[in-house]
């Protein structure tokens, strides 16, 4: 297998500029063809797919919020006939209808090749144990984090999540080299190893992958230490995909990659934070599934500068 899953984390900047354009020209025509929202919304404020000529011209284009996708729920967002949806997945609905999203079978196929990629950036090789402790179901971080491991060449362990005592036999049993679970749960698991006399630093764990939460440095450290393992963060939403739309590398572990040739940048809107990069926000369209509309999203402020593995990714 080659050194890096696929030859995107290293395009060229005007390979990949040239690739943004194409793609993001191809999901403006498709959502305005198939979905009526997003003609509605596009003629509203005056613009049509073929006026996006560069990457300038994204700025023109309206966004998507979550409140668009609750009032067209279910399946009104879906761009294409809904006999080629292979996979539904939707938000949990806490503050307010689901929001729900589907997969073509291309689109399974690109979400497992950003998994993939961002877990080689995390450090996973092909043939490492996975073990998943995120939940299975609707929530897209147990089989988005499944599949991507199956294609990077993984076995993996699908434990998904509850029942903290046997998740630490299992992780005894089966000698993973990876866990992906959620960073309060894994201090949960800690508290476990701990409670049964098992000293976490022994385990055959060299990387956990965390996500679907918030978490701060001071966490990371503490995870760090009491598990002798690399602490990596992943990030995802399921109103463009799922996990796997960035990733932080394993070599630095100072910010979040964003594959840039799934996600284009916009502008960025500047606003207070908590969050653990730091403050701001930047505003973004990804890429998405070909079954569901493009999205705007925001997302934390980007850095500059070059990832020393030499991928090709923004950082956030």
């Amino acid at each position: 297998m080659k050194e890096l899953p696929d030859g995107g984390e290293r395009l060229g900047r005007e390979e990949l500029a040239a690739l943004q354009l194409e793609r993001l020209r191809g999901t403006l025509r498709h959502a305005y063809a198939h979905v009526d929202f997003h003609r509605r919304a596009f003629d509203a404020a005056g613009v049509h797919p073929d006026d996006c000529r560069s990457l300038a011209d994204l700025a023109r284009f309206p966004f998507t919020t979550k409140a668009d996708l609750r009032d067209h729920y279910p399946f009104e967002m879906f761009a294409v006939d809904r006999s080629r949806i292979r996979r539904i997945h939707a938000s949990s609905g806490t503050t307010g209808l689901p929001t729900v999203v589907g997969y073509t079978e291309g689109d399974l196929d690109v979400w497992a090749e950003v998994v993939a990629r961002s877990l080689r950036a995390a450090g996973a090789r092909p043939g490492h144990r996975v073990h998943v402790a995120y939940g299975y179901g609707l929530f897209t971080g147990g089989l988005g984090a499944h599949y991507g491991a199956e294609r990077l060449g993984c076995t993996v362990i699908p434990a998904s999540g509850g029942m903290t005592a046997r998740q630490v036999r299992l992780i005894q049993d089966f000698e993973p080299e990876v866990i992906m679970v959620t960073p309060s749960y894994m201090l949960t698991l800690l508290d476990e190893f701990e409670r049964q006399g098992v000293d976490p630093r022994s385990t055959s764990l060299k990387v956990g992958v965390f996500g679907a939460e918030p978490w701060t440095e001071a966490m990371r450290a503490e995870i760090e230490e009491r598990f002798a393992i690399d602490a990596v963060d992943i990030y995802g939403l399921s109103e463009v995909m799922g996990p796997g739309v960035a990733q932080e590398c394993v070599e630095t572990k100072d910010g979040l990659h964003i594959w840039d040739e799934t996600c284009k940048r916009s502008h960025t809107l500047r606003r207070g934070s908590e969050s653990r990069k730091g403050p701001g926000t930047c505003r973004s369209t990804l890429r998405g599934t070909r079954a569901q509309s493009p999205a705007r999203q925001a997302l934390p402020e980007p850095r500059t500068g070059r990832c020393p593995a030499a991928r090709r990714a923004t950082g956030i």
